[in-house]
């Protein structure tokens, strides 16, 4: 499974792993939406080995619940708190910048 998350988590410069229902990917997924970030998102719960993803995002993090999992330039970022972190201190934009996934 760490392959598939590997794979996964590179296929573009922005890749956030959420659940359908879960109101802090929601929030992450928004602020890339504002900031014209095209990123790709998969669905733990909608994949028929989400529960295997799942345990792997989780020991990645060191935590649960795994999502969302965001991914910058193939390189695991973290959870909410973290991407807002970034954001507010003004690493986030840069960050997405050198990864190609905004030209602002």
């Amino acid at each position: 499974m760490a392959d598939r998350v590997a794979t996964l988590s590179t296929e573009k410069a922005v890749v956030v792993f959420t659940a359908s229902q879960c109101p802090m990917c929601h929030t992450v997924l928004s602020l890339f939406s504002d900031l014209s970030v095209c990123a790709a998102v998969h669905e733990v719960d909608q994949d028929l080995r989400g529960r295997e993803v799942e345990r792997e995002l989780a020991r990645r993090l060191g935590r649960t619940p795994p999502v969302p999992a965001v991914f910058i330039g193939g390189n695991l970022v973290g959870s909410t708190d973290r991407v807002m972190s970034l954001h507010l201190a003004g690493k986030l934009v840069p960050m997405l910048k050198a990864a190609g996934a905004i030209w602002v």
